[in-house]
């Protein structure tokens, strides 16, 4: 018997030590039992002073079974007895019967030799979040995680669909031999950098871009571009069909024509009119409507352009003439669709339908729609001109179903279960972008399944403060595709794991969803203080721990876990590519002549 209960305070008891705890090892952590004859409660001792320990409850033991939360208290008359070795896994861990019920964590840091399991069902089919200080051994255990996972003896997880956006390129390594040790089980990289031959490019049809996916990748900003965008995919509808080339001169006739007759009633002075007709036409003309294109009239035929002329007495005198000539080429508008994804266009399509798309939409009237929209038009010009559009750059058809099944298709043509992305060589706004493009084509391609997660999706984060973030997309597009998947993704299938040392940066809606938490040293303090006011059913002692603990040891808990518990992970083999930088071997030589 440990002691005496002399105090019950909520969920905390306090026991008159009875032992000589000199003869121990530290308690300190350990889990006892509260035995009367109603109950069998267990606790675990958080703190000992002056002979008495503190010791929370966290639950019971029911026909030996653990059962979390605590109704009713010990009585004080109640026999406390620390909890025997072989009964420790009842409480801080699952038990393996059955090998595709439970994966192996790591050992307990506690208890000696006993191994945390954790129910694969209760762990991976919810959104879970990994924090640590750089160094606090992050990367290294999710990489020993997925080894474990993919090494199990007789189950095979071979519809695992493991998506990890990798910030640094650190997983390639842990991964790509991963067939050579277990054949059925396979690894397929992407990566952004285009002289690394063992992976593939990034790339990403634009024909697969929603309106959405267009503004978040050309940075948009205001909701008035929203309309603008979804003018250009419309217009990208018609404009990108090569097999029918008169429909689309005309629909550009027409655009052009529009404008035109737009700037001719503005009211500007002859001056400003003569120019702007100019600078359109320009700019965007066809074989029927330029600058060049010859106007018949009766007894002379001109181009274009001579009719712009500015008399002496500061008109231009044809004005009706060639209002009449822009009316020739306006059509029946009829509401354009946005295209479906069933036939391919590349970023120059779409750059020209913006082009055409702002004409359309007056961006001449007005000096601040021309800066709003102008944004777009310069951005995406730099994407079209810039070293970026190789990732866009696809040089054959494949609809959404194809390419989500090519992503997770090994070289070998078998099922690829851990599919990463080094994204390492481009800057964070554009690694932000593909992370979300990417989350989104995922997310919509398993809401549009028959069967719903049939094919479930996993999207770890690596350095997600860097993309999760409270940004302007809740007011630019009504939703976070990241707050989206954690609040709906569940029942599609699509689950995020978020890996990230600031966890304080992070969206609050997509950190609250989360339901399983493994957290190593943490030393900021508004790192640690956000954790305690954002991660649901965390106590005091936890936070405690958080700054003490050692590299490669976490405190896991949340709905994979009976209780939170203390892990020590074994070092994933291979390694990520993760070690820091080795001063000492790096900045010495041996002196010549030693």
């Amino acid at each position: 018997m440990l002691g005496k209960i002399i105090g019950i305070d909520e969920n905390q008891v306090l026991l008159k030590i009875e032992i000589d705890l000199s003869k121990y090892a530290s308690i300190i952590g350990n889990h006892v039992v509260l035995e009367d004859q109603t109950r069998i409660c267990v606790g675990e001792i958080v703190d000992i002073k002056d002979e008495i320990a503190y010791i929370n409850l966290l639950g019971e033991l029911i026909n030996n079974k653990f059962v979390y939360g605590v109704i009713g208290k010990p009585s004080f008359g109640a026999v406390t007895k620390i909890v025997s070795k072989e009964k420790v896994p009842l409480i801080i861990s699952e038990e393996n019967t059955e090998e595709n019920k439970f994966l192996y964590l790591g050992k307990s840091a506690i208890y000696s030799g006993v191994d945390v399991n954790v129910d694969i069902n209760n762990f991976f089919a919810n959104h879970f979040a990994i924090f640590g200080s750089t160094g606090s051994g992050k990367s290294c255990s999710v990489a020993r995680i997925f080894q474990n996972l993919f090494s199990k003896q007789n189950q095979i997880p071979y519809k695992a669909s493991i998506f990890i956006f990798d910030a640094y390129g650190e997983y390639h390594s842990a991964f790509n031999k991963l067939s050579q040790t277990y054949s059925n089980i396979n690894f397929k990289s992407y990566t952004t950098n285009v002289n690394f031959s063992d992976s593939e490019i990034i790339n990403i049809p634009p024909w697969l871009l929603t309106v959405d996916d267009l503004a978040i990748l050309l940075g948009a900003e205001k909701s008035s571009q929203i309309p603008i965008l979804e003018k250009t995919l419309r217009l990208v509808n018609i404009f990108a069909r090569k097999e029918d080339e008169e429909e689309v001169r005309k629909y550009k006739n027409d655009i052009i024509a529009r404008a035109l007759l737009d700037i001719l009633s503005s009211g500007s002075s002859p001056a400003q009119i003569r120019d702007q007709l100019t600078s359109v036409l320009s700019n965007h003309h066809t074989d029927d409507l330029s600058l060049d294109t010859q106007i018949y009239q009766p007894g002379y035929t001109r181009p274009l352009k001579q009719y712009l002329f500015i008399d002496s007495s500061g008109k231009i005198r044809e004005i009706e003439a060639i209002s009449t000539f822009f009316e020739s080429f306006l059509i029946d508008n009829t509401e354009l669709s946005l295209p479906d994804g069933s036939f391919m266009y590349s970023l120059e399509d779409i750059k020209s339908a913006l082009d055409f798309a702002l004409i359309s939409e007056g961006i001449l009237k007005s000096n601040k729609v021309y800066d709003d929209m102008n944004v777009l038009k310069v951005r995406l010009h730099s994407l079209v001109n810039g070293e970026y559009k190789v990732y866009f750059d696809c040089k054959e058809y494949v609809s959404k179903e194809q390419y989500i099944r090519n992503l997770i298709t090994a070289p070998t043509g078998r099922k690829a279960q851990i599919i990463n992305f080094n994204i390492n060589y481009v800057d964070d706004r554009f690694a932000k972008c593909l992370t979300k493009i990417y989350s989104k084509i995922l997310f919509d391609y398993a809401k549009e399944m028959d069967k719903r997660a049939s094919l479930p999706f996993h999207i770890i984060l690596e350095e997600a403060h860097r993309y999760v973030q409270n940004d302007n997309d809740v007011k630019l597009l009504g939703y976070n595709i990241f707050e989206r998947i954690t609040k709906e993704g569940r029942k599609y299938g699509v689950l995020i794991g978020l890996i990230s040392q600031r966890p304080s940066e992070l969206s609050e809606t997509t950190l609250s969803q989360c339901s399983n938490f493994l957290i190593f040293k943490m030393l900021h303090p508004k790192d640690v203080e956000y954790i305690r006011e954002i991660v649901p059913n965390i106590t005091n002692e936890i936070i405690k721990r958080l700054k003490i603990l050692q590299p490669g040891n976490c405190v896991a808990f949340g709905q994979g876990f009976k209780v939170p518990v203390i892990v020590k992970f074994e070092m994933p083999n291979p390694a990520p590519s993760s070690d820091s930088c080795n001063i000492s071997n790096t900045w010495f030589i041996t002196r010549p002549g030693s």
